[in-house]
């Protein structure tokens, strides 16, 4: 890494937009250069030198690696417009038992006990999975990030209130701890400039002069009249 910029590396479905903004206004100097990659070859990448860091979808194999775990996302089950599903809030996964429901090479959810019936194949990615439920051939459970991420007209999608979670977190080789990712640190996790634990924040001049202090004002030395 150097400071001519910092790479920074996130999995399909996150959104890094908001603190990218906040980098540009406190890291003027460094550019953030945002890379979007398969959940599967960030932690490669990262621990390669190819970015400086990563959100990465857990888990993920820690070794070398400092992770900090910063939020849970909804898992939902996406479906057809014209599908049952549709016409609830909700569901629960013994609502699915008699769905088939398909698992694309990509899936990012962790299953003890995978709901309803085998898909009748197994998906490349999550993007044929989507077009193959868009045909009427089965539903598909996956993160709601992921589901906006492939939004199509004539799908919509129910949150599934007792499925497992995907984890978001933030990731960086424990042997590059720089002032830069520490920077990016604070600003993940909501901290205030001056908080920081980053570089200094760069005082601004105001251009306001300091008031002038005024003199206290003399008394004036009584004399006594002659009478």
């Amino acid at each position: 890494m150097t400071d001519a910029e910092f790479r920074l590396a996130y999995v399909p479905g996150v959104t890094p937009g908001k603190w990218a903004g906040v980098w540009a206004e406190r890291v003027r100097e460094v550019p953030l250069r945002l890379m979007q990659m398969p959940a599967a070859e960030v932690v490669p990448v990262l621990r390669d030198g190819g970015v400086d860091a990563a959100f990465v979808r857990l888990p993920v194999d820690r070794a070398a690696l400092h992770v900090i775990p910063l939020y849970l996302e909804t898992t939902v089950v996406v479906v057809p417009k014209d599908h049952a599903v549709a016409a609830v809030e909700e569901v629960e996964l013994a609502d699915l038992a008699d769905e088939d429901v398909f698992e694309p090479l990509d899936d990012v959810l962790t299953w003890d006990d995978r709901p309803g019936q085998p898909a009748f194949t197994r998906p490349e990615n999550t993007a044929d999975a989507i077009g193959l439920v868009a045909s009427g051939a089965g539903v598909l459970l996956l993160p709601q990030s992921l589901a906006r991420l492939h939004h199509r007209r004539d799908l919509t999608y129910r949150t599934v209130t007792d499925a497992p979670q995907s984890q978001i977190g933030l990731a960086w080789l424990e042997a590059v701890t720089t002032d830069l990712m520490e920077e990016l640190i604070g600003i993940v996790r909501g901290r205030t400039p001056n908080s920081s634990r980053g570089r200094k924040p760069q005082q601004q001049p105001t251009g306001k002069k300091a008031p002038l202090k005024r003199a206290a004002p003399k008394r004036r030395r009584q004399t006594r009249r002659r009478t």
